[in-house]
């Protein structure tokens, strides 16, 4: 089932490679974390993401929350954050709250806020609406990572501004 699901994100490389040149010219450069305690997981994301932006890897929910409060106490904040569920230390939906409550201590709107795609292999409505009402999360994607619905869900939330074609 791995190799299926890697070759899946492969085919899915390869058609959204055709526009990727194009992606690079239109996207403004962002400031990603990637919060994940898997390294393939890791790596795909850094990779599918990358031509956006500078990635940022935490392997633990622990080290997120630490990188995460000092790019908000020297004003680097993150544009994007991919954060896994499951994880040691703390888990994805810790580590999201922890993200809205230094925002709300900063004063920081919604508008303004740091967007969260949640990643993960969990896909039960529980955890599911656990990050839509609770964590305010912009986005919940199921493990492996469709490239195309990420790419789709970076132009939904303003992060690029190209409509892929496919």
């Amino acid at each position: 089932m791995i190799g299926i699901s890697y070759a899946a994100s492969l085919c899915n490389y390869v058609v959204v490679s055709k526009n990727e040149e194009y992606l690079r010219l239109m996207a403004r450069k962002m400031k990603i974390l990637i919060v994940e305690d898997e390294y393939i997981s890791r790596v795909l994301l850094s990779e599918m993401l990358s031509a956006f932006g500078t990635c940022h890897v935490a392997i633990d929910g622990k080290e997120a929350v630490t990188i995460l409060e000092r790019s908000f106490e020297t004003k680097e904040r993150f544009d994007l954050v991919c954060l896994d569920i499951m994880m040691p230390e703390l888990d994805g939906q810790e580590v999201l709250h922890c993200i809205r409550n230094m925002e709300k201590s900063m004063n920081i709107n919604r508008a303004e806020a740091t967007k969260v795609i949640m990643t993960t292999a969990l896909d039960d409505s529980k955890n599911i609406m656990q990050a839509f009402t609770k964590g305010h999360c912009e986005a919940y994607l199921t493990k492996p990572i469709d490239r195309v619905k990420l790419m789709q869900h970076l132009q939904e939330l303003k992060l690029i501004d190209y409509a892929l074609r496919t």
